[in-house]
């Protein structure tokens, strides 16, 4: 059973959530919670519907089932990522494995909430990645940049550029890139990773965190010198290579 009672106190958050789902009831049960706790919510049935009414709503987040009638919600997921949208995905699916939770996050996902759910479940996720992906400049103000080498992240304009060449990053990408900024030349272990980037363990599966930097590698180290570096067993760092580690300047 899908648990119907939302919180019964949640505030006004004033942001428009796009929920993709073809089970009616599902469908009417998520949109009825978001709009009683006080988001702007726009329904698709198909992934068809659904890139229409992104483009069409720009919503500030995604409610995406994965099993859809005309294709599936990591296929959508793909679709907006290569059209250059970078709006953050929560998937909601019948699918448990930890496999399935992978190929979800990544192909361009930010969570995973698995059927039977409950809608208060749902809200705190929601909330989690509106807090995590969220650059509001008036709460946090102007942040210098943080840099490394030839490499650039302003979290106040969500910008990146290596080489003063632009980058396109998703959500996760863009925190994950962040964090290993953050501690340039330090190796972090994939459970800080997952604690700083995810703010949670995924039940201890590290996987995730080896896609994507994966991903974030064919992006950032495209060209020499890789900044992107593994140390095997522990973790990853970024830096340069040993004999350039001499010329790099720290973050910040």
């Amino acid at each position: 059973m899908i648990d119907q009672h939302a919180p019964t106190r949640t505030p006004s958050v004033g942001h428009t959530v796009l929920v993709v789902e073809d089970d009616a009831s599902i469908r009417t049960l998520l949109t009825s919670a978001l709009g009683a706790a006080g988001y702007a919510v726009a329904s698709a049935a198909s992934g068809q519907q659904a890139m229409f009414q992104a483009g069409s709503k720009r919503p500030d987040l995604i409610v995406l089932d994965v099993l859809l009638p005309d294709t599936d919600g990591f296929q959508v997921t793909r679709d907006l990522r290569a059209q250059g949208v970078y709006t953050p995905v929560l998937f909601l699916t019948a699918r448990a494995g930890v496999e399935d939770r992978i190929i979800g996050l990544s192909s361009g996902g930010d969570d995973y909430v698995t059927k039977p759910f409950h809608v208060q479940e749902v809200l705190l996720r929601i909330r989690a990645i509106l807090r995590r992906t969220g650059t509001p400049a008036s709460a946090a103000g102007h942040r210098p940049p943080l840099r490394y080498a030839d490499l650039t992240l302003d979290e106040t304009t969500h910008e990146v550029s290596r080489a003063h060449h632009p980058l396109k990053l998703s959500p996760t990408e863009f925190r994950l890139l962040a964090c290993l900024l953050e501690h340039a030349e330090r190796v972090l272990e994939k459970a800080e990773i997952l604690q700083q980037v995810w703010q949670y363990d995924f039940s201890g599966d590290t996987r995730i965190v080896d896609t994507y930097v994966k991903n974030l590698r064919r992006k950032i180290d495209r060209d020499a010198p890789s900044l992107i570096h593994t140390v095997r067993g522990v973790g990853y760092c970024l830096r340069l290579p040993r004999d350039e580690a001499g010329t790099g300047a720290g973050a910040r």
